[in-house]
Order: C-alpha cells, then sequence, then structure tokens
C-alpha cells in the first residue's frame, strides 16, 4: 500500500479572490503547501488569462501563479452573487484580495461583515498602498510601487535613467509578506479560537525591503544614489569584467579579501589604507573594482570561477534565463517542474523554494480552466443541480 505523502496546510481552505500577481502568488504558496483554494473569478476571468500567449482563456502567465487552485465563476456585482460568497465563506479558514480598499465594504464583502459569519476567518489583503493612510484609496502596480518605495532610485547605474528592478519586486514581496502574515493569524488562532485582518501592500513591501538603503540614509543622512551591481555596505562585491563577459565576485568580509588579494597575487593591497577594512574599500570600490578588473580581464570567466571557487571566494555565473532552466543544481531542487494542460499540453513553471522533510509540496499540478470547478465546489457547499442551474440562468455564474 502507497501512502500519500501528508501535507502542512492540508485540511485548510482558502478562498482566493485575487488577480494577475500579488494575490495569486500568495494563494499559489498556500495551495503548494497543501491548502484547498478555490479561486473565484469573474465571468471574463482573472486578467491575466488574457496576457501575452493567451489561447483562448487560458495564458501561460495565468499558469505560472495559479496552479493546483480550483477555479469558480462567480459574478460578485450581483446580490445573489454575493450571498453565495457568504455561504462559501462559512467553511473557509482564510480568505485573500487584492482589490483597492473599499471595493469589498461596497460588496458587503469586507472583514467585519464576513468575520460576522465565519469569526475563524484570516482575512488577508493585498492593495497598492494599504487599508489606511492618505493613499489608500489609489491604485497600484509594481512598478508605481518601485518609483513610490525608492527602489527606482537606486536601481541601474550612476547617472543612468530611473530603472525598475528587472522582477516584480513589490508584487512578489507582498505576497510573500502576507503568506508570513496568514500563518502567523493561524497559529494565534490555535490559541484564541479567532481570527482576523491582515494588511499589507506594495508600496509597505517595497518600504520593508530596502533594509541597506533605509540604513545607509537613517545612519549617515546621505540619500542612496544607484550602485550598478554594487553593494552599499560592502566591497567587493558586483559585477565583475572578464576577458569574454561579466561574472560576480563577492569578497563580502576581511577574511574572503585576504584570501582575494592573495589569489590575485596582490597581497599589497592588504597594506594599502584605502582597502584596509570594509569601511574604507566601500568609499573607494570604483578605483578597487578597477584594480580587480585590470587584472580578470585577461582571461575567460571559466577560469576566474575555476579559481575563485578553488580558493573559496564567493563567486557565479550570471547566467539568463535559458541557462537558469537546464541548470543541473536547480533541476536537481526541483525548481523546474513540467505540468500537464489540458491546453498547452506539457509546460513547464517553477518549483516551489520552499522544502519540507515530513510534507513536500506540490507544485506540479494545472492552474484550472475559466470555472472549471464551479459546480464540484456548489455540489460541496449544498447547492442542488435546480439551485445551480438558477444562478447560471441569472448571469451569477457567468
Amino acid at each position: 500500500m502507497i501512502t500519500r505523502p501528508a501535507k502542512a496546510l492540508e485540511g485548510l481552505r482558502v478562498l482566493d479572490v485575487t488577480q494577475v500577481m500579488a494575490g495569486p502568488f500568495c494563494t499559489m504558496l498556500l495551495c503548494d503547501m497543501g491548502a484547498d483554494v478555490i479561486k473565484i473569478e469573474p465571468p471574463a476571468g482573472d486578467s491575466s488569462r488574457r496576457m501575452a500567449g493567451a489561447i483562448g482563456s487560458d495564458s501561460p502567465s495565468f499558469n505560472a501563479v495559479n496552479r493546483g487552485k480550483r477555479g469558480v465563476i462567480l459574478n460578485l456585482k450581483s446580490s445573489a452573487g454575493q450571498e453565495v460568497f457568504r455561504h462559501l465563506t462559512k467553511t473557509a479558514d482564510i480568505l485573500v484580495e487584492n482589490f483597492r480598499p473599499t471595493v469589498m465594504s461596497t460588496l458587503g464583502l469586507d472583514y467585519a461583515n464576513l468575520a460576522a459569519i465565519q469569526p475563524r476567518l484570516i482575512y488577508a489583503s493585498i492593495s497598492g498602498y494599504g487599508q489606511t493612510g492618505p493613499d489608500s484609496r489609489r491604485g497600484g502596480f509594481d512598478l508605481i510601487a518601485q518609483g513610490v518605495a525608492g527602489i527606482m532610485s537606486v536601481t541601474g547605474h550612476p547617472g543612468s535613467d530611473p530603472v525598475k528592478a528587472g522582477v516584480p519586486l513589490t508584487d512578489l514581496g507582498a505576497a510573500l509578506f502576507a503568506v508570513s502574515g496568514i500563518l502567523a493569524a493561524l497559529h494565534y488562532r490555535h490559541s484564541s479560537g479567532r481570527g482576523q485582518h491582515v494588511d499589507t501592500s506594495l508600496v509597505d513591501a517595497g518600504v520593508a525591503l530596502s533594509v541597506w538603503e533605509a540604513t545607509e540614509y537613517f545612519s549617515s543622512g546621505q540619500i542612496p544614489s544607484p550602485l550598478g551591481s554594487a553593494h552599499r555596505m560592502s566591497a567587493p562585491y558586483q559585477a565583475i569584467r572578464c576577458a569574454d563577459g561579466f561574472i560576480t565576485l563577492g569578497a563580502a568580509n576581511d577574511r574572503i579579501f585576504n584570501r582575494l588579494c592573495n589569489v590575485l597575487e596582490h597581497p599589497e593591497w592588504l597594506e594599502q589604507p584605502n582597502y584596509a577594512s570594509d569601511t574604507a574599500r566601500v568609499k573607494n570600490r570604483l578605483t578597487l573594482a578597477n584594480a580587480i578588473e585590470a587584472i580578470t580581464s585577461k582571461r575567460p570567466r571559466h577560469y576566474w570561477l575555476e579559481l575563485f571557487e578553488q580558493n573559496e571566494i564567493p563567486c557565479g555565473p550570471i547566467n539568463d534565463y535559458a541557462d537558469v532552466a537546464r541548470d543541473p543544481h536547480l533541476r536537481s531542487r526541483d525548481m523546474v517542474v513540467e505540468t500537464d494542460h489540458p491546453t498547452f499540453g506539457k509546460i513547464k513553471t517553477l518549483g516551489s523554494p520552499i522544502k519540507f522533510s515530513e510534507t513536500p509540496t506540490q507544485p506540479n499540478r494545472p492552474a484550472p480552466l475559466l470555472g472549471e470547478h464551479t459546480n464540484e465546489v456548489l455540489r460541496e457547499h449544498g447547492y442542488n443541480a435546480k439551485q445551480i442551474a438558477k444562478l447560471q440562468r441569472d448571469g451569477v455564474l457567468g
């Protein structure tokens, strides 16, 4: 007899009323860990279903952040749809939404109203600016949040035009903070029996992730500026030019810098005041980088990667995403998974970065087709065929 592995969040039910990136990524992580995630979509579907590469109501983008969920169509603008949603809430442990503040309250589906029905409900809101404050009603996208949070002011090279981070840091950061808040609220509910409202935002996430930049400003009063790939608090710690391209080099403390000087055959750098401490090296990072590149630019990347690795000097290649997808280490870590999808056939998506010894994640289930599980979920909640047919005729189910 084959025993199915336990799941960390098995037995928990999540209502997912989110779209595009931050909310769906948050609920997908919960789903990977075993929660039953019911994705509630309007009749037109999550707008990411129509992003680049879409076939009908399915797209690679939608599948990237909605795997494993069950899909339900529900028109929340109708009073009947709102009533069905309240009924679903009675069996839910967690609800995640990422509308602008006031949208859910306008529908009568805000935390106060739903907590009256289900006091144990953990209700997580992810928005552009948060549920409180003078800008709370403003809409927010990752690009906007990166600008507001200061990230764009420190990204890129000195003197360059503003540049956003290449990945949607505030979207994904808000999702991760929401997950941690939800799990903390679950722990509190275990002892108190009460749910609560978890509130985070893209702008909050962007500011919270700016640890070194804020530290530089708070400690020195200097406004941080772009440094390219360099580190604000340590040097040398950046991309370094070789004869055939760049590698990364992280001599992030005195001990490693000592080894680097010896490997590069310049032990005298250790005696120079400009390089004698991390504080001095940071102040002279450009001169130091130029001195290092005068040496590394004479040999190819593979030479330096092998030499630095042999001498325990942190370094690495700068991969593109084709390199990432075929990297044997990442493959061994199941960071690329293959899924059978009814529209796209076999598709690749990213695996879960969380590895459990007892409750492994399951990141290889496809995202739902639009409304795929509507009837199934409603039947589980006591609706009979006649009631479901009426909801369909009334346009509540699309």
